[in-house]
């Protein structure tokens, strides 16, 4: 079987619209993926940059090692941007998703992320009380084209350093 490594971490997030950000990351692969060693979905440390920072950063490690028996349904990496409050009080900030480098080799990647509108009401209800619409269903982030039916707004940036190692790719047809 083929097996791929991936090694890095996720930076840290900029330009979003207040700092002290954490982000809840996952990893999605197809039914041909089986995931052989590492954690598929975690969470990272808040960061309050003190003075004048744009970018929070978090140097939150990621390592995985998948094996596969085919191309299909190669892993993405799907991201929530949280703000926490100085009550404590943790706001989504933002969706995000990304498909994990096919090519060997060290990756700096970067996430867009997104977070739906909702109405009028609910924008308002959002500038005085917090909070906002979330998805229902996390899987809309990285699958289907009913995400595209969302009215959203952009949102910041996550930076991600991937490391891809890929072995025994060749003997299933794929040039490494």
């Amino acid at each position: 079987m083929a097996e791929l490594h991936i090694i890095g971490q996720i930076v840290g997030a900029s330009g979003f619209p207040q700092s002290s950000l954490f982000c809840k990351w996952g990893v999605h692969a197809g039914g041909a993926w089986r995931l052989l060693a590492g954690l598929k979905e975690g969470q990272t440390q808040v960061d309050f940059p003190q003075t004048g920072g744009d970018m929070a950063y978090w140097s939150h490690p990621i390592d995985l090692h998948y094996t596969t028996k085919g191309l299909q349904g190669w892993p993405k990496l799907h991201l929530q941007v949280w703000h926490q409050d100085s009550f404590g009080r943790c706001q989504l900030y933002g969706y995000g998703y990304c498909h994990v480098p096919s090519s060997p080799g060290l990756h700096r990647t970067h996430c867009a992320t997104w977070r739906p509108l909702g109405s009028w009401q609910e924008q308002l209800s959002q500038m005085f009380v917090g909070g906002g619409p979330q998805l229902r269903s996390p899987d809309l982030i990285y699958s289907g084209a009913d995400r595209y039916r969302l009215q959203t707004e952009a949102m910041g940036t996550v930076e991600l350093e991937l490391g891809i190692i890929m072995r025994h790719f060749d003997k299933h047809g794929v040039e490494c």
